[in-house]
Formats: C-alpha cells, structure tokens, sequence
C-alpha cells in the first residue's frame, strides 16, 4: 500500500463533507432579521465554515498528517470526521451523521474511479481546495492556512512518478472497494446502478498525452514503423485540449472534484441491497472505536495544550438535518443499530486566557467518544488513530 494516501484521502473526503454541509445550510438558513434565536442564519453558516476548516487546516496537525504513513481504517477515520464535524456551534445526529459520511466516501470513490490519470487525483484535490478557499474567501488568516496546504501538496507530490501515483490510486480504491452505498444524484444521472456499483463511461476525453484508440502501430527490431491497422472502437473518444495546471492557480480543467451540489436539489442515500446487513455494516466501517482519558489527553496535547472535561449540563448549538424532515431523520435513528450509539464528553481550553481564545478559535467544540465499558481495543483506537497526527 502506499504511505502516500492518507493526506490526498483526508482532504479530499473533508472537502466533500464542506460540499453537503455549505448546501444544507443554505437550505436551512433564514434571514437573520426573522430568524429565531434557534434557527440558521447565513452569519451561522459562515461561522460554521469557517470554525470547520480552520480546524480541517490546522497547521501542526496536517503537518504530521503529511508524514509518510498507512491509510487508518475506516472506524479510524471515521471517527477523525465525527470530531472535524461538529467543530463548531453545528450539531449532527448520528443519523444525519451517517448520510453525511455516506455522501462523501460514495462521491470520492466515484472521483477515484474516473480519474483519466492516476496523477489526475491531485487535480481532483485542487479542485476541491479551490472550492474551499472560495468558502473563506472573506478571511485571509484561515485562506492562508489552506495555501499552505496547496504547497505542502505541491512539494510532496510534485516529484511523484505515475507508478507512484498509481499505488495511489490502488490504495485509495482498496479502501473504498466494500462501499456500495446508492446514492439519488448519482441514481439519477445513470452513473450507478441499483446495486450501488459504478458505471464508467466508455466515451469522453482521453488521457492527457495518450491518443485517441483506433490505431494500431507495428515496428520492426530497428524501432522503424512497418504498418499500421485501424480499428474501430465501441467509444467515442476525444483528445483532452490542454493539461490542468498543478500549479497554486490555474485551471484545472478537470471537472472532478468541483461541487456537485452547487444546483440545489435533493440528496438521498440508500444502503444496496447488495450490501451486508445494518449490523454488519456498523462493525465493519463506522462505529467509533472506545476511548480512554490517557488517549484524550494526546489528542488534546497534540492540539494544542488542552484538558479533557465532561461537561456539567446540556450543551446548546444548532441543530443540523440532513433529511428532508425531522421524521425521515428520527426513523432513521430509530432503524440505527444499537451499538453505533455513544455518549458525549467535550474538549475545553482551560489555559491562560489568550491561548484559551486561539485554540477556541481553531477546535471550536471539539466532541469525543467517552469509552464503553469492557473495551479494550488498542489496534485501532483514537491514540492509534493520532499516532501519526
């Protein structure tokens, strides 16, 4: 496997879930002179944003996200966007929390698949770091942090072979080769199927420095051409104009990776009826793993000098469905498996007063999983999981 994936997996899977939250929180807003003090407002949204992808972006922490390392399991990073989601004054619940991780695996596994090139994956995260610097484009300090980025991705991946970018592209689809979640927008588009599987075009543009098929070419030993045999082909096949650029600006030209949501209209997910049983499905990909104090402690180290606390009484945010009603969303909490269910316990700053706002400023309200009794896994828990974080 390649110990190049997991950051191009990381903020790819990161800029999708920024993708779905922008567009459900448009959808919810109201404007803040009829709003209530318990509804969205655009100055919510903005705020969510950008509390998000400070702390998406977090200096320290992509810059041991960017040491050479194996991709963490799907529990694993799962749990990463449990935290990253609710770094704000956002609330998902676990349902919506579901559909939101579904969105996003299924939407960069279809990315993956269609990359012309497997060098191509790093335009597709351009892409999305564009979009995202667009989100913040009114705070320069957070669209430094994702400049930054854009370097860090340009000097580690730069000098990268195509064989490398290829155990690339095997990883990330390795990691994706049991989601068959059937999503509506893809559905729609004839892109999957009603098996959740992926259909891929057999026309279109062709690989950037390859021809279009139809041409086959025979040398002798002295690398002289002696013939050449046309064939006719099922596809219809083009020659891409320009490369995209791989550079800081530039277009990209691949569309990959650009938001899909940008037209409004309704998203569904629907588990294939290829796929394993809720049950299954809750051990194999999405359960966060048990915690412990001592682990909490590193993480909160890690980011920055924080203490672990339980919170004394009820914390307020607001709440955010990613169903189309409140209805479609209780039943499927209802229809969730028990075992996926945790309690709460928070992460607070308690240092010195102006480190105390910074590091409000870059966590927000960071949420934990409090540990279940007779757990005792160590393989792939939360210290496992920021090892190399």
């Amino acid at each position: 496997m390649s110990a190049r994936a997991l950051p191009l997996l990381f903020l790819n899977l990161g800029g999708e879930m920024l993708y779905i939250l922008d567009q459900r929180l448009r959808a919810q807003s109201i404007p803040g002179e009829k709003a209530r003090k318990d509804e969205w407002t655009d100055v919510d949204r903005r705020r969510v944003m950008n509390d998000i992808i400070t702390t998406m972006f977090n200096k320290k922490f992509l810059e041991e996200l960017f040491k050479p390392q194996e991709l963490y399991s799907k529990k694993a990073l799962r749990t990463v966007y449990d935290r990253l989601s609710h770094a704000s004054i956002m609330r998902l619940n676990q349902a919506s929390m579901d559909k939101l991780y579904d969105l996003m695996t299924m939407a960069f596994k279809y990315q993956v698949l269609l990359c012309p090139r497997p060098r191509d994956i790093l335009l597709v995260t351009f892409n999305h770091l564009d979009a995202i610097k667009d989100f913040i484009r009114d705070a320069p300090g957070i669209l430094n942090q994702v400049d930054e980025t854009f370097r860090q991705l340009i000097d580690t991946y730069g000098c990268l072979s195509d064989g490398e970018f290829q155990l690339i592209r095997q990883t990330l689809l390795i990691f994706f080769q049991d989601m068959h979640i059937r999503v509506s927008i893809f559905l729609k588009d004839k892109v999957q199927s009603s098996n959740g599987r992926f259909v891929l075009p057999i026309s279109g543009p062709v690989p950037w420095g390859t021809e279009v098929p139809g041409l086959i070419r025979m040398f002798n030993r002295n690398g002289d051409e002696v013939k050449r045999t046309e064939f006719t082909t099922d596809g219809n096949y083009v020659t891409p104009q320009r490369e995209g650029s791989f550079e800081l600006y530039g277009d990209r030209v691949l569309k990959l990776g650009t938001n899909m949501y940008s037209v409004s209209r309704p998203v569904e997910t629907h588990t294939s009826g290829a796929s394993k049983n809720p049950a299954s499905r809750a051990k194999e990909s999405v359960a966060p793993n048990p915690l412990v104090k001592e682990e909490l402690n590193f993480l909160a180290r890690l980011l920055g000098g924080l203490e672990v606390k339980k919170p004394g009484g009820a914390e307020t945010g607001f709440r955010l469905n990613l169903f189309t009603t409140d209805e479609e969303e209780e039943h499927a909490a209802l229809t969730r498996p028990e075992e996926l269910s945790y309690k709460i316990i928070n992460i607070e700053a308690t240092q010195e007063p102006g480190r105390r706002a910074e590091l409000s400023r870059i966590l927000g309200e960071l949420e934990v999983a409090e540990p279940r009794p007779g757990s005792g896994e160590k393989g792939e828990d939360l210290l496992a999981l920021m090892d190399g974080l």
